[in-house]
């Protein structure tokens, strides 16, 4: 059995890494670009597993994508399904971004993907598309689901903004309906960034979306056709918080490239949240490029509503456990239904020494002088292992975490990254497994 085992940083850091592209950007683009009449370019490439399930996904589906030098290009046009089976790997976005698109196939696909998937509820979602007129079939409002052709008809729609995933699915089906689309957002209203990325994406490639005053009520009109376009991909500020919060914790000083301040992505909210701790970090337009100087100062503790940046939660909440003072993350809702449940996850730093607790929809964290390592069970999830393995060097002692190529799902290049700026990070294979196995070979 392997695992990834973190022991302290116990010197100065420094180092230069280049951020990778948005993954948010990214699968939006790919989807759209498989839509649209034309040709699609897009500058910027993944290596993410969740990136290559939409690919796996849309090549399922028939669509036409090339790997090119600078990134992807995509040949728009009907859905000719080379399978019935539209394989989704473990990732979320791809799901309920395309199941609502199934509709477009030429025949019925079923959409599956890992057991975790399988596990996670879409039943609102489920329901939504079949308001819209997308017929669909499943066990218990989770995978597997057929999705049927034809369609979808418009009308009017009224589902919860728990998640932001299901409101981008139905925006993206919509532009084909016979009549125009009216969502309705019920509370809990969370993620509003993600929703404006894909309304601000959609756009850009000719898709209108309007919305009323309140914010929560968007019109889609009917019978709309989605354009090719050519499009540079942001940074990946959900990958750069954890060399960011690393460099924030540690003395020293790093840079981060390819880097144009917080841009358009949900999570550059990081920046000024670092800021507001009374992190030194300076931001160069100019040369594209964050650097962070550390002087041995600890972060002061603070109040961070996360209703609409939930992929922050994990990094943060260790951020949170070695500052100084009391920070509170509030609206931590949507956390709970991510590849795993981040809250519950996140308050195994107790394990470490930290003081973390949950309050109704609030995590409350008063910050300690140091942790001690410790065993996490990371959940397969990768941006819990990630921010544990941060956690893992401001402590005495090693940590030792499970799942460890887990992180290869959104950074593939972390451990490559934050070996380059200072962590002491390794893939280690348990020893008792190593001497049972070569006394079996006798």
């Amino acid at each position: 059995m392997s695992y990834l085992a973190i022991k302290p940083t116990l010197h100065s850091i420094q180092g230069t890494i280049a951020v990778p592209c948005s993954k948010y950007h990214l699968h939006r683009a790919l989807i759209f670009g498989s839509l649209a009449e034309g040709t699609t370019t897009i500058h910027g490439h993944s290596d993410a597993k969740h990136i290559q399930d939409t690919l796996n996904a849309l090549y399922d589906l028939g669509a036409n994508v090339e790997d090119v030098r600078s990134g992807y290009r995509v040949e728009g046009g009907p859905y000719n399904p080379r399978s019935q089976l539209v394989r989704l790997g473990s990732s979320g976005s791809t799901t309920q971004f395309l199941l609502g698109l199934g509709s477009r196939a030429a025949e019925p696909v079923t959409f599956d993907g890992v057991q975790a998937l399988r596990n996670r509820p879409i039943g609102p979602l489920l329901n939504a598309l079949n308001q819209l007129g997308v017929k669909n079939k499943s066990m218990n409002d989770r995978l597997p689901v057929t999705v049927f052709p034809g369609g979808p008809a418009g009308g009017n729609i009224a589902i919860q903004g728990t998640l932001s995933q299901w409101i981008s699915g139905l925006m993206m089906a919509a532009p084909f309906a016979a009549n125009d689309t009216h969502i309705k957002i019920l509370n809990p209203f969370n993620e509003q960034t993600y929703i404006r990325l894909t309304t601000s994406m959609l756009n850009t490639f000719g898709i209108r979306v309007l919305v009323d005053d309140s914010g929560r009520n968007f019109t889609v009109p009917a019978q709309q056709n989605y354009r090719g376009a050519e499009i540079e991909l942001e940074a990946d500020f959900s990958s750069a918080a954890f060399p960011l919060v690393y460099a924030a914790l540690h003395e020293g000083e790093v840079v981060l490239t390819d880097i144009d301040g917080a841009g358009h992505h949900p999570e550059g909210e990081v920046i000024d949240i670092l800021q507001n701790m009374g992190v030194h970090l300076t931001i160069d337009e100019a040369n594209r490029q964050i650097t962070v100087r550390n002087e041995g100062i600890r972060p002061k503790g603070t109040e961070i509503d996360m209703a609409h940046i939930p992929d922050l939660i994990p990094i943060l909440s260790v951020l949170a456990s070695v500052s100084e003072g009391r920070t509170v993350l509030r609206n931590i809702g949507p956390g709970r239904y991510k590849e795993s449940n981040r809250v519950e996850a996140m308050q195994q730093l107790c394990k470490m020494g930290a003081q973390i607790r949950e309050d109704n929809d609030d995590l409350i964290i008063d910050g300690v002088e140091s942790l001690c390592g410790a065993e996490i069970d990371v959940h397969d999830d990768h941006r819990v292992q990630m921010a544990f393995a941060v956690a893992g060097s401001l402590a005495k002692g090693e940590t030792i975490l499970n799942y460890p190529s887990a992180f290869e799902i959104s950074y593939p290049e972390f451990l490559r990254h934050m070996s380059q700026l200072g962590m002491n990070i390794e893939l280690t294979e348990d020893v008792m497994v190593k001497e049972l196995n070569s006394s079996g070979s006798r």
